[in-house]
């Protein structure tokens, strides 16, 4: 390691649940980034921060004025530019020790299950069950472990999958079609902060995904109130009949 490298994460390298051994872990692991929104940025930046060595960012969206107040990544000017490659870019820019890379098309399930399987750890930062659903099955199916985010109003909420470890529970025993709202940010608002507050914890959980540090979020549900300034978490029960994980071995 670089002189250059140990000042940059010394406040890291000084934490004996990390060091150099996990600085150099996180340094060649690989992190799939779903959806380059309100929680995509916060997220995307801090493993970037803390030197996760390559980041893929998949969005097929671009960038509109109504997303800067909590996509804090994104300037006025880069206004109908794809969001995966701006977002890539600026991280690249935050930290030139990663390698962050765009992809800004909509991914089938063989090309999502492709990219799954390069990740160490996939973020699910997407808004709408469709994709979170997808995502899931990707996960599941090979093996990589999920951290999942939603940010809605001002209320957010956090779970953690250890598929390489437990096949249950998954993100399918928590929602099903029956429990689709169709509730999204653009028709029911959000707060810009609590968007971030989730992205950084979903940061964090894929930094002890990476350093298989414990989590008491993993099979379980974190709820956060913005309003109350309170959370909470509640276990997720495996669902004997679900479609994913149900017939799991």
């Amino acid at each position: 390691m670089s002189s250059a490298t140990a000042l940059r994460y010394s406040r890291q390298l000084s934490l004996s649940k990390i060091g150099n051994a996990g600085q150099q872990r996180l340094a060649d692991a690989t992190a799939l980034i779903m959806g380059a929104g309100g929680l995509g940025n916060p997220a995307g930046s801090y493993l970037a921060g803390v030197g996760l060595g390559q980041l893929q960012v998949v969005d097929f969206d671009t960038v509109d004025l109504s997303n800067l107040p909590r996509q804090t990544l994104y300037r006025a000017a880069d206004a109908g530019k794809p969001k995966a490659e701006i977002l890539a870019l600026r991280l690249r820019e935050q930290n030139p020790d990663i390698t962050a890379m765009g992809i800004s098309r909509r991914l089938d399930d063989a090309g999502l299950q492709a990219e799954v399987a390069r990740a160490d750890v996939v973020l699910d930062c997407t808004d709408n069950f469709a994709a979170r659903w997808q995502i899931n099955a990707a996960c599941a199916a090979q093996r990589t472990p999920l951290v999942s985010g939603a940010a809605i109003r001002l209320e957010g909420q956090l779970t953690v999958f250890r598929f390489d470890r437990n096949r249950r529970p998954c993100y399918r025993c928590l929602y099903s079609e029956a429990d689709e709202n169709l509730l999204d940010c653009a028709g029911q608002g959000i707060l810009a902060p609590v968007a971030g507050t989730v992205g950084c914890m979903m940061a964090t959980e894929a930094v002890k995904v990476l350093l298989d540090l414990p989590s008491d979020v993993c099979g379980a549900l974190w709820l956060y109130d913005g309003l109350a300034g309170t959370s909470r978490s509640v276990r997720i029960p495996p669902d004997p009949g679900c479609p994913v994980c149900g017939a799991a071995d």
